[in-house]
């Protein structure tokens, strides 16, 4: 019966909360522009009072850069661990949004009313359903079906350099059964979506040197080395005619799909031509044996993220150059090495290069996947409390792209992080005219709600 009467107060309340979150979004928390600090700031103090004036024992912790706010509130059962940040990106180029970033309104679209200023998908708006869904039960039952922690960061956007000290040195207050993150989007409009996967990142930039300077091609082309010949085939080995990455030992740590997640996936109403024609593709090019989801969330790439030498400016200059240079990327999954895989590129590398060329390597960060545990039992109550709200079941998606925090909490405080997030593809988060649907803040506020008493069962 008191979830019934929590929903109901969430309905009747909306208006109330709207004018919260706009009252935040007005408040210009830009981490990675000095000239913002103050208003970064008088964010954490928002969020410190805001919290405290719901029974949520809130401070602002002091960092190198800009403050963490963490709080708790004592309940039954379960402690779980609420994180989300409240800075938000640039606003750039001004000119090309259609009302002030920092002026949120709610605006009539094709697809129904939305909520339009900087940060309002990324991350206010999502950190605020969690902090709505609280109110919401302290405010009809006078307090929480579960222990809840909170922990609001300030620089999720300049690169997180304080958080993993700040983790490090308050390791035993943040530890908890569980951790959400609200930082993601749903795989489908009415399809609400936990990440439980999300792939690791590796980059290194390669530099081959042939001559000891650029040479006329007409007195020296045949002889010389040419160093771009060199970096093309050595690069062109990396992928065989099945688009599978040819590195030794590189699917080590590679997991099959588990069946549940499988079928989930299956369901999903997703077309991979569609998909790539909104970019003017069509055909998929990863590993052909494979179905488009799985390319994007569960399987390992290897790309060339650009790669130059020689003369590149206008007009024609028919020179032999000196250098080649290229930037791989790869995005790993499951238990895969990244340290490892750095060496077999090396050594693959090495491996092609001839007589009177030398090649040189720079590391551009190493990081490993993080894979969720479906199977605490955390992660099916969630899932079905998604169900009960939204039109289609709630399903374990994937993620293409790192998201470092729910490594963090796994490595540093050694707790399980659950993504789950009401975001819509088409939010514009980091570009102008950001937005977040009315209806996903409203049912993401009735998610949360629903999901802190299926864990108090």
């Amino acid at each position: 019966m008191s979830l019934d009467q929590v929903l109901t107060h969430i309905d009747a309340d909306q208006a109330n909360a709207l004018d919260r979150l706009m009252d935040l979004l007005r408040i210009e928390s830009i981490s990675t522009d000095p000239a913002y600090a103050e208003a970064c700031d008088t964010a954490a103090d928002w969020l410190v009072r805001d919290l405290n004036s719901i029974g949520i024992s809130t401070s602002k912790r002091p960092t190198p850069g800009h403050p963490m706010v963490v709080g708790h509130t004592d309940g039954p059962g379960q402690h779980v661990l609420f994180y989300g940040h409240y800075d938000v990106q640039p606003v750039d180029p001004i000119d090309l949004w259609e009302s002030l970033p920092f002026d949120p309104k709610i605006e009539e679209t094709a697809n129904g009313k939305v909520i339009r200023g900087r940060g309002s998908s990324d991350d206010k708006g999502q950190l605020m359903t969690f902090v709505e869904a609280c109110r919401a039960w302290k405010s009809v039952t006078g307090s929480l079906p579960v222990k809840v922690s909170i922990f609001f960061e300030g620089e999720e956007e300049s690169g997180s350099p304080s958080l993993v000290p700040f983790m490090k040195d308050n390791a035993a207050e943040l530890k908890s059964d569980v951790v959400f993150i609200c930082d993601t989007g749903m795989v489908e409009p009415n399809t609400p979506s936990i990440v439980t996967m999300l792939r690791g990142l590796l980059g290194e930039e390669i530099i081959i040197t042939g001559p000891d300077k650029d040479l006329h091609s007409g007195m020296f082309g045949g002889p010389a080395m040419n160093p771009i010949r060199v970096m093309n085939r050595a690069l062109a080995a990396l992928h065989d005619d099945q688009g599978r990455v040819t590195l030794e030992g590189f699917y080590d740590g590679v997991p099959e799909l588990p069946e549940q997640v499988e079928a989930q996936w299956k369901a999903l109403d997703f077309d991979v031509e569609g998909f790539l024609g909104e970019v003017g593709l069509k055909h998929p090019a990863g590993e052909a044996d494979r179905s488009g989801l799985e390319q994007i969330w569960s399987r390992p790439t290897c790309d060339v993220n650009g790669i130059w030498g020689g003369y590149t400016g206008d007009g024609f200059k028919t020179v032999l150059p000196s250098q080649a240079h290229a930037k791989i990327s790869f995005r790993l999954v499951g238990t895969q090495d990244p340290l490892k895989i750095r060496e077999t590129l090396r050594a693959h590398m090495r491996a092609c290069l001839p007589q009177d060329c030398e090649i040189e390597f720079h590391g551009h960060g190493a990081s490993a996947a993080s894979t969720m545990q479906v199977d605490h039992p955390a992660f099916e109550k969630a899932r079905l409390a998604l169900s009960d709200e939204w039109e289609k079941p709630g399903v374990y998606v994937g993620c293409g792209g790192s998201i470092p925090i729910a490594g963090h909490f796994q490595d540093v405080i050694g707790t399980q992080s659950m993504l789950i997030g009401f975001g819509q593809d088409d939010d514009a988060i980091h570009s102008p005219n950001e937005k977040y649907d009315l209806r996903s803040f409203h049912k993401g506020v009735r998610s949360w709600a629903r999901i802190l008493a299926a864990l108090a069962d």
